[in-house]
């Protein structure tokens, strides 16, 4: 119990940062994904993604919490939020072995747990690196 507490209390950090303003990484793949579109977003990746993050099924599987729903996703800040449990969840010192960064940040988001190790998600890093310059 005493080892999960700090955990605990770190997200809850974080969800109440993540809620006051996105990030900058957040705030330029929002760019990228609906031109940061707040609600009624379009349905990307051939209507399997939604909302302002444009976020799968199988992504919001991964960090949902007993009584949220899918279309929860539509809401802009529990789309930050679902983005801030999923980076907590793949994109670690632990697993990538070094420091993170925003770029392996944006690659995970876009190809999943091990998208910072794939060749296609080179071009999305390019998108929100201008986007974050911008």
């Amino acid at each position: 119990m005493t080892a999960t507490l700090p955990i605990m209390i770190l997200s809850t950090l974080v969800m109440v940062s993540v809620l006051s303003s996105p990030t900058p990484l957040q705030s330029a793949i929002w760019q990228v994904e609906t031109n940061q579109c707040e609600s009624d977003c379009p349905k990307g990746d051939g209507g399997d993604a939604r909302g302002p993050m444009q976020i799968h099924e199988c992504c919001w599987e991964d960090v949902k919490r007993d009584g949220e729903k899918y279309s929860d996703c539509e809401g802009l800040d529990y789309s930050f939020e679902i983005f801030q449990r999923y980076m907590l969840r793949y994109a670690t010192e632990r697993r990538l072995g070094r420091s993170v960064t925003d770029q392996d940040r944006s690659r995970i988001w876009n190809g999943g747990p091990n998208g910072w190790r794939k060749q296609s998600t080179e071009v999305y890093w390019e998108k929100v690196q201008n986007a974050l310059l911008e």
